[in-house]
């Protein structure tokens, strides 16, 4: 009798009603995430939909000859959206072309050579950046930046360049302070605090035995860096930079300051006027009439939409190669 008793133990009440309690929160929670999940698709759908609907007459009038088109003239509703296209991808790549390398030595300083008491302020300082409203920034570069990067650079480097026959050809437009390099530049200081503090805390993650074995061998800061540090953390890294890009592709009142605003796609120059999709929704979507034009604004949120998704796959694909070489 007392085997049986001991095998068929009697659960106290309280215990029995936590279980079912816990049961039924466990559901609930369940019931919540996958609601959320699809509450995210379905605004997804719903964004893209509409995108399609209010772009569906410049579709239907251009069809896809409207991203390389470039032209772009409201009055003889004749539209194209190459001048935009470039505008965008090349201050995106200008960005990230410059703050990859800037936030990969601020993490690098950060986790590895930054004095204990300077970390924490220093971190602080560099997120706090990513605070400031980008009209601020916008502001900022029109105001400030741009008179000292024409007097300063510009004209410079055309007095030293303007002859080279490839290098020349960047270089050309005129120096004041507007155009693609402008707001490449200040688009690259708003992805910095974004892709810095990620790359900072993945580097922070890496197990400190690893780098102490590598340092113990004899490696330098850099190959331990190089070598342990940046393998074992290129996931994140990655991350990190797509988040940057996200940011960039995305930014509006920044560039329409500074990118110049020009309709026309005419070379190559880094100083030349240009403009990108959210600057041309930002400075014509509140005039547009119904019609092509308000269609064809629609059509550049729809190329954009497109634009981040081929990014985003992107970098999935990227992330799912490595990790199958990794596995080989």
């Amino acid at each position: 009798m007392q085997a049986a008793h001991s095998a068929n133990p009697v659960r106290p009440a309280g215990t029995a009603r936590r279980a079912g309690g816990g049961a039924l929160g466990d559901s609930v929670f369940g019931v919540l995430v996958h609601g959320a999940t699809w509450l995210t698709l379905a605004l997804m759908a719903g964004i893209l939909l509409v995108l399609v609907i209010g772009a569906w007459p410049a579709m239907r009038e251009f069809g896809l000859s409207f991203v390389w088109t470039n032209q772009w003239d409201p009055v003889q509703d004749k539209y194209g959206a190459l001048a935009m296209v470039m505008g965008t991808l090349l201050t995106a790549l200008l960005a990230l072309l410059i703050a990859v390398p800037i936030s990969f030595g601020i993490a690098m300083f950060l986790t590895e050579l930054c004095p204990g008491w300077l970390r924490r302020p220093l971190g602080t300082a560099i997120e706090l950046l990513a605070a400031v409203p980008s009209i601020v920034y916008g502001m900022w570069g029109l105001l400030v930046f741009g008179p000292i990067l024409s007097e300063y650079v510009q004209v410079p480097l055309q007095d030293a360049l303007g002859n080279v026959p490839v290098i020349g050809a960047l270089l050309q437009g005129p120096p004041v302070g507007l155009g693609l390099f402008a707001a490449g530049i200040v688009l690259a200081i708003m992805v910095i605090p974004f892709i810095a503090s990620v790359m900072r805390d993945v580097f922070e993650v890496t197990p400190p035995m690893l780098k102490e074995s590598a340092y113990g061998l004899g490696a330098t800061t850099w190959e331990v860096i190089s070598r342990v540090v940046l393998p074992y953390t290129r996931t994140g890294v990655i991350g990190g930079i797509m988040l940057g890009l996200g940011r960039a592709l995305g930014e509006t009142m920044a560039v329409t300051f500074l990118i110049g605003n020009a309709s026309q796609f005419s070379s190559l120059s880094l100083f030349e006027p240009a403009t990108s999709i959210t600057a041309t929704l930002a400075n014509e979507f509140a005039e547009a009439q119904p019609g092509l034009h308000q269609a064809s604004l629609m059509y550049l949120g729809l190329i954009l939409f497109f634009i981040t998704f081929v990014v985003l796959a992107l970098s999935k694909w990227l992330l799912a190669s490595m990790k199958r070489k990794e596995g080989n």
